[in-house]
């Protein structure tokens, strides 16, 4: 089948795509001159009266074309026109790809083809595009008027004048545009990637989609007589079938496909191939670029894998990264990449504003320099206890195991694990031991600082252990809930990369099941046969056999010490970096506020504290229970476990004491003595109402009861007391109140517009009360990041307000005239009515207050700024009846939410069932409530998935 040459061709109209940045470019390549069609926003700038002050230049992989880039195209061009930096974007459709001059072939494409048009031709045909068209901003103005030819103008003379030059590439036009940065770091000034590949490791198989593709006569069925690898790729994104058809635009002929095939046969999937030799070259040299880099990611695809995300991060380590977990190949067409993309250009080399102010900025800042810039910089300060007060200075805090080794050769109780069976009690000299010979023994066997090490152990001594012991050499512990379930925790585990595994045998089957990265140990012995079985180095046990050596460097405090991932109800569960500065101001917090002293008995029901004990010097004791199932801890569990380590002080989540309370009558005399001797209650990871507090009480009559409220991000940041709660109860306040910031806590407003979106401009003070908004806090113990999340941390963070890092909470209420803090819902669920925006949480306590109602949640259905607001209750432990709730009890909840809140009740609903996270058993999804009750009322079945 003989192929027909075409020369370049100006693209028909499309959705998104604007007919002015077409361009035919003639550039001289190295095997003769060519046609390329150009995606090309100068003469759109120019027409707006706007000159380039940057130029991104991007390339399609196979088989898209320029058309791929067209919402970063419109980005910059809105943002130019709105006072924004201008940047220019420039984006070639490959040779004989998308709307580019086709080439006579005589025959299909096959691997050994002469006809083939390798890797080092693309880099060719790339270069000959970019340097005719970078030519024409280092010339005159009028340049874009001449006929396009290469420029005489050195594009170095574009760099050196202040204009950033940055590549940004997907698929094979990642590693091509990665290549030619490399190349070009005299004039390149940074370089994003999506999803590509550079390496393929020999000891494993190339991608099955590839296989099937490279497999003998299917490479050119089905890349050239049939679009059927088009179609494949088409379905790796959420695409319109408008948008799909604009891809398939270019290729509608089986002679306009010759590229797609071509592509194909020339990718190198082993030392053979002609092209493998080129693409190691191209590996090394990209190692070597060291200027500042982003990689966004879609981790669903099937082709580019995890492997070769790990291998771009070993060549790049000054990388940032941002991971759109539910994204698949066709990254930037599933989520706003053009908007993270020039926030990061933001991030590196200013605003416009920036620019303007100073106008020799034109080089990249450092990659450190850059993410203090978008928001990753900490205030090594505690803030002050007051809401309206710039922070102070406080003394530094202790290293997070200064308290274990300072106490190596107490022989009093460190900690008490009733998991074991018989519960197993250690001695802080034993624990200094075990963790020390531990710490030794992950460095023999090849753990470095900065490794990370996933924890798939339940709370206990094994973890406590575990733990320290990679605090002591400076690995990262990597700590995904078990509530999160086998996929949230293989997306969990997978995007924090860790290079080790130590866990028990349920978590190391779930490991092997769902293939998780990271070498494994186990914690106990396993023998030959399950060692092999489970891929097993070691074991813990054996790892504490390790004779000790010198003492261990201790980490930086600056250093990451843990990832921790949230609970993932409200989106997938993301991965916070605490680094040992943090754990250590968190530690001081507990010993600050809630005066837990060394010595102190600490019963810790809630995992995220379970782990405290030994940095704060407090006997730790682990209740008989289930992590995931907080409702699995018992009266008598909790009792016996202050028995064992002589506690003063209870922590816990409020489900898991709604059991304690439920079974309380069977505690006998010594048990309730036990706990009539607690000093201190804590309960955290959502609100505790009075009646909860009450019924608290009831168990630790002596025991003053406390709720503070935070996050996975900061997990403690105000708290609240049972008197507290009362006294706001009586107020009739809308929502929960959470009481003030505690000690080393600051606090504002970020006001709720119309529409439901935070302002940027935070408040304090009278500015604050009484008004809707997001909380916005700033402590020493916040976290510093999200991990591989460059964008959400960033948007996580504000730096207007005396000078700190302020973290957005996502928790919107607000603040009455007393300086108390009243939750109302998160961000993302607020209720954009006619009257204004409405906070659910304020509306359901008031719900919630009826005699007929165990737990509601308050949704909006319909078009933001109009929505109406509906009350869906819960049938389960209630006489309600899934459907439209009683007529009666409608009319009153609709009585009570005009008189209290003022706002008109459209509908109130009963659903089978609340949807709720597994780890506290109490934040509702309210997302899915609404999409349930708006089917509901459209007409659709009441019962059925939520």
């Amino acid at each position: 089948m003989k192929f027909p040459a075409r020369p370049a061709q100006i693209p028909p109209q499309l959705p998104e795509w604007d007919p002015a940045w077409s361009r035919i470019v003639e550039a001289a390549t190295p095997d003769g001159t060519h046609e390329f069609h150009v995606l090309d926003t100068l003469p759109a700038l120019r027409a707006a009266g706007l000159e380039p002050a940057g130029t991104i230049l991007a390339l399609h992989g196979n088989p898209t074309w320029s058309y791929l880039w067209r919402r970063l195209a419109r980005a910059t061009v809105e943002t130019a026109r709105a006072g924004g930096r201008v940047w220019r974007v420039i984006a070639p459709d490959q040779l004989e790809m998308g709307f580019s001059e086709r080439l006579a072939h005589e025959s299909m494409p096959t691997p050994k083809s002469h006809e083939v048009r390798r890797i080092a031709d693309r880099l060719n045909d790339f270069d000959a595009v970019v340097t005719t068209l970078l030519a024409e901003v280092a010339g005159s103005e009028d340049a874009a008027d001449r006929p396009s030819a290469a420029g005489t103008t050195n594009p170095a003379e574009v760099a050196g004048s202040g204009h950033p030059i940055v590549t940004i590439g997907h698929d094979w036009g990642g590693v091509l545009s990665l290549g030619w940065a490399a190349r070009s770091s005299d004039i390149v000034s940074a370089a994003i990637s999506l999803n590509t590949a550079v390496h393929q490791p020999e000891d494993v198989p190339i991608p099955a989609p590839l296989r099937a593709t490279l497999a003998g006569p299917m490479l050119p069925t089905a890349t050239v007589l049939t679009d059927w690898f088009l179609q494949v790729t088409m379905s790796l994104g959420d695409l319109s079938a408008e948008t799909k058809d604009a891809f398939h635009a270019p290729y509608r002929s089986a002679a306009d496909r010759w590229a797609i095939g071509n592509f194909v046969a020339d990718i190198p999937v082993d030392a053979d191939h002609p092209s493998d030799s080129e693409l190691q070259r191209i590996g090394k040299d990209i190692a070597a670029f060291d200027k500042p880099a982003l990689l966004v990611w879609g981790p669903k695809d099937p082709v580019f894998l995890e492997r070769y995300l790990r291998d771009l991060r070993s060549r790049l380590p000054q990388a940032d990264l941002h991971r759109f977990e539910t994204a698949s190949h066709l990254v930037s067409e599933d989520h706003d990449v053009p908007g993270l993309v020039l926030d990061w250009l933001d991030a590196q080399f200013g605003t416009a504003a920036d620019t303007a102010a100073s106008p020799t900025e034109g080089t990249t800042k450092g990659p450190s320099e850059a993410s203090s810039t978008a928001a990753s910089a900490r205030e090594s300060a505690p803030a002050t206890d007051t809401a309206d007060a710039p922070a102070t200075d406080t003394p530094p805090v202790r290293a997070v195991t200064a308290i274990l080794d300072a106490r190596r050769d107490d022989e009093t109780i460190a900690s008490v694990d009733f998991a074991q069976n018989p519960a197993q009690q250690i001695s802080w000299r034993h624990l200094w031991h075990v963790t020390t010979s531990i710490a030794n023994g992950l460095l023999d066997l090849g753990v470095k600082p900065g490794d990370r090490v996933s924890m798939l152990v339940p709370p206990g001594n094994n973890l406590t252990a575990a733990l320290y012991a990679c605090l002591k050499v400076g690995a990262v512990a990597v700590v995904a809930d078990a509530g999160l379930g086998p996929k949230g925790m293989t997306r969990a585990i997978t995007s924090a990369d860790p290079q080790w595994i130590i866990g028990e045998l349920p978590g190391l089957t779930l490991a092997g099941a769902f293939g998780w990265p990271g070498r494994r140990i186990s914690v106990s012995p396993l023998g030959p046969v399950r060692s092999r079985l489970f891929k097993a180095e070691t074991s813990l046990t054996a790892l504490s056999r390790t004779e000790h050596r010198a003492e261990l460097p201790p980490p930086s405090a600056d250093d990451d010490a843990a990832i921790l991932f949230t609970s993932g109800s409200t989106g997938p569960a993301k991965g916070v970096r605490y680094t040992h500065a943090d754990i250590s101001a968190l530690a001081a917090v507990l010993t600050r506020v809630f005066d837990v002293r060394e010595g102190t008995g600490l019963v810790a029901g809630f995992p995220p504290f379970a782990l405290l004990g030994p940095a704060i010097g407090a006997t730790s004791v682990t209740p008989d229970m289930s992590v995931t199932k907080p409702k699995t801890l018992t009266a008598s569990a909790i009792a016996d476990a202050i028995i064992a380590g002589r506690a003063t002080m209870v922590f816990a989540s409020p489900a898991a004491y709604r059991n304690v309370a439920a079974t309380a009558g069977r505690l006998d005399a010594q048990q309730r003595a036990a706990c009539a001797r607690v000093e201190l209650v804590l309960s955290a990871g959502a609100p505790v109402p009075l009646e909860l507090m009450d019924a608290i009480a009831e168990v630790f009559p002596n025991a003053s009861i406390h709720s503070p409220y935070g996050m996975t991000e900061g997990l403690l940041l105000t708290d609240i007391d049972r008197a507290g709660v009362a006294e706001a109860d009586a107020t009739g306040g809308l929502g929960v109140c959470v009481g003030r910031p505690i000690d080393g806590v600051e606090l504002a407003l970020a006001p709720i517009d119309a529409a439901g979106n935070s302002a940027d401009e935070l408040v304090q003070g009278e500015a604050s009360r009484d008004r809707l908004g997001e909380f916005v806090v700033s402590a020493a113990h916040i976290k510093s990041g999200y991990d591989n999340l460059w964008r959400t941390t960033a948007d996580s963070a504000r730096d207007d307000l005396h000078g700190l890092t302020w973290h957005r909470t996502n928790d919107i209420g607000h603040i009455d005239d007393a300086g108390r803090v009243w939750l109302e819902g998160r961000l993302q669920h607020v209720v954009t009515t006619a009257r204004g925006p409405v906070g659910p949480g304020g509306l359901e306590a008031l719900v919630d207050a009826d005699a007929q109602v165990s737990r509601s949640a308050v949704v909006g259905i319909g078009p933001v700024g109009t929505q109406a607001l509906v009350v869906v209750l819960d049938a389960e432990g209630t006489a309600l009846s899934p459907g439209l709730a009683p007529l009666e009890l409608t009319a009153r909840l609709r009585e009570q939410i005009a008189e209290v809140g003022g706002h008109d009740l459209a509908a109130v609903l009963v659903a089978p069932e609340f949807p709720t996270d597994i780890r506290h058993n109490s934040k509702i999804d309210r997302s899915r409530l609404a999409a349930w009750a708006d089917r509901v009322l459209a007409g659709g079945p009441v019962r059925g998935s939520l």
